[in-house]
C-alpha cells in the first residue's frame, strides 16, 4: 500500500481508514489479536513508523495490557504485556486516561547531525512517539501507540486518520469485552461467580477426553439443612451462607481446580491433574472441616455441615453423564446416612441406584397393569392353633425381578407421591378378597388387618374413605383393623387422635404396629382409641435366649393387660420365643414358625380348616 507520506493526499488516508474498517468489521474476540496485528503492520508501513502497539486499559488494576504489536516479538515473558500505571514510564502513564492523542519527540537538530548520528548508530535514541487513546464515552480504554526511530512529524489530515482508526479499534474492544461479559454469563454462575453446569460438563468433557491423564476425580458437595436457614432468615440469607461457602470453597482448594455451582446448595469440585481416590476423599475431608467455621449473617452465628460424594473417571472409557452420575449416587448415599458425611462411589451404589431407577420407571403404572396382589399372613392363638385373623401385604409381580416384597418399593413409592393410591388399592382389594371368603361362609370370626402409610392417615377424607369402602363390601366394622406404625403415631399426634377418633365410629379396629421401637407412644397411649398391640419383630426373634428383649415383651405385656388391649407377637419364628411368649401370656402371634405369607386362594383353605398345627418341639416351616 503507497504510504501517506508518499503521496499526502486525503484520498489515500480515507482509503486506509475503509481499509482497515473492513477488517475489523468481522472481528470477534477469537480472531481480534491476529487481525489487529495484521492491521497495525499496514499502519507501520502506511505512517512510516517503526513500531505499532495496541493496548487495552484494565482500570481496576490501574494498568495496561497488550494485544497486539508490529513488528511481533517473541518475548516470554513479555516484560511488556503488563503495565501498571503507577510505575509506567510518561509514555504509558499518559494512556490511562488521555482524551487527545499524546506525542513525544526528540529536539530539533541540525540535518547533517541527524545523518551523522544514524551514521554511527545511535540515530534510534532520537526516537519519537505518539499514543491514540481509544474511547467509550468519557473512558478512556486503551490505545495505539507508534514509535519512529528518529524524527516524526504528524500532519493534521493523519491525525484524523488516526483518531478514526482508533474509534474502529474502540469498536472492536467493545464488541470484545460484551462477548467476553456473555461468555462470563454463560459459564458462570450469578450468585457465585464460579462456574456453572454449563462451564463444568464442557470441562469434564475435555478432561474425560482419550489421552488425557487419569484418573479424573470429582467432589460433589451437599449442604446440609440449608433449608433451616432460609425458613428462620430468609432467602437473602441463605444466598449469603452459599456466597461465603463459594469463597471458602476457593480458598481451600488450588488455582488449577475447577469448582461449579450447579444451583441450589449443590456444589462440584474437580481436582486438576491425576488424583486417586484416596486424596480426593483427603481433600473432601479437609473441605468438610473448613467448611464447618461458623459464618456470621445479620447478627446470627450460622454453621452447616456437609455430605460430599467422590468418584473417579478414566479418560477414554467414562463420559462425563457417567462421573457426574456416580458422584451423585455417592453424595445421596452420604446424605441418608445421616449427613455430614463422606462417601466415595462404588459398584454396589450404582446396583442399588439402577434398582431404583427400574422400581421407579415401572411403579408408576403398577395399579393399571394389574401387577399387584396380595398375600396373607395368618394370626394364630398358639394354644389351639385357631386362625384367629389375617394381615393383608401388598405385592409387585415386577416385569424383571419376579415378585418383589414391600420393602422394595414402598418408599420409592412414597417418594413419587403414590403411596396414597397403593394403600388405597390394598384396603380396597383386602376388603373385597375377605367380603368374599365371608360370603363363602368362612372366615366368619376372624379379622382382616390391613396396613395403613402416614400419607394416607393425614389425607383429607381418609374416614370417609374407609367408611364407604367397608359399606361397598357389606363388612362389619369389628372384622377390619386398621394398623398404623408407633413412629407415625408420635409424628403428629394431634391429627392421628382426631383421625384414629374418626375411625372408631366408622366402627374399625385400630392396631398400633411395631410397638416398643419407641417410648414417646406411651404418654398418649390412653387417650388413643386403640384396641391392638403388635409386639415389633426385632424383640421376639430372639426370644427364650435374649434377657433384655424378654424384659422389654414382658413390660408391653404387662401394658397391654393394664389397658386392657388385644396383644399379637410378630416375627415368631423359633419355638423357645413361641413358648416363652405363651409362659408371659402373650397367646396371639404371626411369623413363619406359623406360616409364611401365602396367597389368596391358600389363605382361603386355610380359613376352611379353621386352625394350624401347633407343636413347638420340633420348628415348624409351611
Amino acid at each position: 500500500m503507497t504510504t501517506p507520506s508518499e503521496t499526502g493526499t486525503a484520498d489515500s488516508l480515507e482509503n486506509l481508514v475503509t481499509h482497515v474498517a473492513t477488517q475489523l468489521m468481522a472481528v470477534d474476540a477469537a480472531t481480534s489479536p491476529g487481525v489487529s496485528q495484521q492491521v497495525l503492520g499496514q499502519l507501520s508501513s502506511s505512517f512510516g513508523v517503526d513500531v505499532c502497539f495496541l493496548r487495552y486499559n484494565d482500570h481496576s488494576i490501574r494498568a495496561t495490557r497488550l494485544i497486539a504489536e508490529w513488528p511481533p516479538h517473541e518475548r516470554d515473558p513479555d516484560p511488556l504485556e503488563l503495565i501498571y500505571f503507577t510505575d509506567a514510564d510518561p509514555v504509558f502513564a499518559a494512556a490511562e486516561h488521555a482524551k487527545e492523542p499524546v506525542f513525544f519527540r526528540p529536539d530539533p537538530i541540525p540535518e547533517d547531525e541527524y545523518q551523522r548520528l544514524v551514521e554511527e548508530g545511535t540515530g534510534m535514541a532520537l526516537t519519537s512517539m505518539a499514543s491514540v487513546p481509544l474511547l467509550s464515552g468519557d473512558t478512556t480504554t486503551g490505545c495505539i501507540g507508534f514509535i519512529k526511530f528518529g524524527i516524526k512529524d504528524w500532519t493534521p489530515e493523519e491525525l484524523n486518520a488516526l483518531k478514526a482508526i482508533a474509534s474502529l479499534f474502540a469498536q472492536v474492544q467493545a464488541r470484545v469485552v460484551a462477548e467476553d461479559q456473555l461468555r462470563y454469563l454463560a459459564e458462570h454462575d450469578d450468585l457465585t461467580g464460579l462456574h456453572n453446569r454449563r462451564a463444568l460438563l464442557a470441562h469434564l468433557d475435555e478432561r474425560l477426553r482419550v489421552g488425557q491423564q487419569g484418573p479424573v476425580s470429582v467432589l460433589f458437595l451437599d449442604l446440609d439443612r440449608l433449608k433451616a436457614i432460609n425458613d428462620y432468615l430468609g432467602h437473602h440469607a441463605g444466598d449469603w451462607f452459599i456466597q461465603a461457602f463459594a469463597q471458602r470453597l476457593r480458598e481451600e482448594t488450588g488455582d488449577g481446580d475447577v469448582i461449579a455451582r450447579l444451583g441450589g446448595d449443590e456444589f462440584v469440585i474437580v481436582p486438576a491433574g491425576s488424583v486417586d481416590a484416596d486424596a480426593a476423599e483427603a481433600l473432601a475431608h479437609r473441605l468438610q472441616d473448613a467448611l464447618r467455621d461458623r459464618v456470621t449473617i445479620g447478627g446470627e452465628t450460622l454453621t452447616r455441615t456437609v455430605s460430599a460424594g467422590v468418584a473417579l473417571g478414566v479418560p477414554g472409557r467414562d463420559t462425563t453423564s457417567d462421573l457426574l452420575r456416580r458422584a451423585d449416587q455417592a453424595v445421596l448415599n452420604a446424605k441418608n446416612a445421616g449427613g455430614n458425611k463422606i462417601a466415595v462411589f462404588t459398584d454396589e451404589m450404582s446396583l442399588r441406584s439402577e434398582f431404583r431407577n427400574d422400581i421407579e420407571l415401572h411403579l408408576q403404572n403398577v395399579i393399571d397393569t394389574g401387577s399387584l396382589i396380595l398375600h396373607y399372613l395368618p394370626e394364630v392363638d398358639m394354644r389351639t392353633g385357631e386362625i384367629l385373623a389375617t394381615e393383608a401385604l401388598v405385592r409387585w409381580q415386577h416385569p424383571t425381578r419376579g415378585l418383589l416384597l414391600p420393602d422394595s418399593f414402598i418408599h420409592v413409592a412414597e417418594s413419587i407421591n403414590l403411596a396414597g393410591e397403593l394403600g388405597r388399592w390394598v384396603m380396597r382389594t383386602a376388603c373385597e378378597e375377605f367380603s368374599r371368603w365371608q360370603a363363602s361362609g368362612i372366615a366368619k370370626d376372624a379379622v382382616i388387618r390391613i396396613n395403613v402409610s402416614p400419607v394416607q392417615l393425614v389425607a383429607d377424607g381418609f374416614v370417609q374413605s374407609v367408611a364407604d369402602t367397608i359399606a361397598e363390601f357389606g363388612l362389619d366394622g369389628k372384622s377390619v383393623c386398621l394398623e398404623i406404625t408407633e413412629s407415625v403415631v408420635v409424628q403428629d399426634i394431634e391429627t392421628t387422635r382426631i383421625t384414629l377418633a374418626g375411625l372408631k365410629e366408622v366402627g374399625v379396629r385400630i392396631a398400633i404396629d411395631d410397638f416398643g421401637t419407641g417410648y414417646s407412644v406411651l404418654t398418649h397411649l390412653k387417650s388413643l382409641p386403640v384396641d391392638t398391640l403388635k409386639i415389633d419383630k426385632g424383640f421376639v426373634l430372639e426370644l427364650g435366649t435374649n434377657p433384655e428383649d424378654l424384659a422389654i415383651v414382658r413390660a408391653i405385656i404387662a401394658l397391654a393387660e393394664a389397658f386392657n388391649l388385644e396383644l399379637v407377637a410378630e416375627g415368631v419364628e423359633l419355638p423357645s420365643a413361641a413358648m416363652t411368649l405363651l409362659q408371659h401370656g402373650c397367646h396371639r402371634a404371626q411369623g413363619f414358625l406359623l406360616s409364611r405369607p401365602i396367597p389368596s386362594d391358600a389363605m382361603a383353605e386355610l380359613f376352611a380348616k379353621g386352625v394350624i398345627p401347633v407343636d413347638f418341639s420340633v420348628p415348624i416351616r409351611n
